[in-house]
């Protein structure tokens, strides 16, 4: 059964709504507010979708399309397929429950990989290099074969369309696996900060467009009875393919000093991720983790941060990789001109600033690194 609504109507009554269509199996009609700001067009606003998924035996799939709250409702089964109903009429939207289970973070054998970092949500850039790194077509389908993608941390916050690179990311994670590939989306710190409900970057869009017009928070949006909510908590914050370890910030070196595992970091995330740093609940090793020296914020690979940690040395270098026995160590994060090797190509910081209009991506293939720049010429970098 589906219920479609477009109306106007109050920001209370439309959260109510919501909040009843949520919680209770039987939704009847859902209406929309538009913002009382003056300074904000919503109308202008095309957001979503964004599919919550109840207890029982129901879920709904909505948006924020042209400034109004659209919604249909679906029952549960196990396979969640619908059609996108905005702007993206001729998206299919195919949820399985495979996609949340929790994928291996060590991987062998890889014959070709693509990295791209700290794109914030600008869909535009993410897409054109995806092209331009052959991994995928002018019709954004999968054509890396059995290639790895690594999206290495900041999908979310500042851009405009983080919505439309996160669909864009989940339906290539399904396309490569059926190709014999892999997708991984590594945690950065502002997927962090948007679970852990810190919305200084958020982008005044979903703030004065979802938010306002639900009236619900933003981090409800990715709890966990959404679909995306669900889906970011099986991701891994580091991630070891053949031998290069990817993380998003770095790995400090207090980090080996007194002995942990991939496998422990990322599940050391996982079960505190909603936690931040102030949180009661939060383990020791999270706390760490959350931290300037954890892998989310680190950067003391490319300068020292004062009062908190030196620069990272040659030396520090060397036990890093020797530890987790890796011969180099890829990471975002920190903003620089071109995606360049440091410390001998022992480091390969992949995150061109975002000041710039252009992106590029980083290419693994026969033991070396190619820099996959914004008209598509491939570089080696040495």
């Amino acid at each position: 059964m589906k219920h479609i609504c477009k109306a106007k109507t109050s920001p209370l009554l439309a959260f109510a709504i919501l909040l009843a269509i949520v919680l209770i199996a039987n939704p009847n009609s859902l209406c929309q507010t538009q913002s009382d700001s003056t300074d904000f067009d919503l109308s202008s606003i095309n957001d979503g979708p964004y599919v919550l998924l109840q207890t029982g035996s129901t879920g709904i799939a909505f948006y924020v399309c042209e400034g109004f709250f659209e919604y249909r409702s679906f029952d549960l089964k196990d396979t969640i397929m619908f059609h996108g109903f905005c702007q993206d009429t001729g998206e299919v939207y195919t949820i399985t429950p495979d996609d949340f289970n929790i994928d291996p973070d060590v991987y062998e054998n890889i014959s070709k990989i693509v990295t791209v970092s700290d794109i914030h949500g600008r869909y535009d850039l993410f897409e054109d290099i995806l092209i331009k790194s052959k991994v995928i077509n002018k019709n954004q389908h999968w054509i890396f074969g059995d290639g790895h993608l690594v999206i290495d941390g900041d999908i979310f916050d500042r851009g405009e369309y983080v919505t439309e690179c996160l669909w864009l990311i989940y339906r290539l994670e399904q396309e490569a696996k059926k190709s014999g590939g892999a997708v991984h989306f590594i945690l950065g710190n502002h997927e962090l900060m948007v679970i852990q409900a810190d919305n200084r970057y958020i982008n005044e869009k979903y703030m004065k467009g979802i938010v306002e017009v639900t009236t619900i928070t933003h981090e409800y949006l990715y709890g966990r009875n959404s679909i995306l909510g669900r889906w970011l908590r099986s991701k891994h914050t580091v991630v070891k393919l053949n031998d290069i370890l990817f993380t998003h910030g770095g790995i400090a070196p207090s980090m080996i000093e007194n002995g942990t595992t991939i496998q422990k970091i990322n599940n050391e995330v996982r079960q505190n991720i909603e936690y931040n740093k102030k949180s009661p609940e939060i383990s020791d090793f999270a706390k760490y983790l959350f931290g300037s020296e954890g892998p989310f914020w680190y950067r003391g690979y490319f300068y020292e941060m004062e009062d908190r940690y030196p620069q990272t040395t040659s030396d520090d270098i060397d036990n890093i990789l020797s530890y987790f026995d890796v011969k180099s160590i890829v990471v975002g994060h920190t903003g620089i001109d071109q995606i360049e090797g440091f410390y001998d190509n022992r480091v390969i910081n992949q995150h061109k600033t975002l000041d710039s209009a252009t992106t590029e991506a980083l290419l693994w293939e026969d033991e070396k690194f190619y820099r996959i720049t914004s008209v598509g010429e491939m570089q080696l970098i040495n």
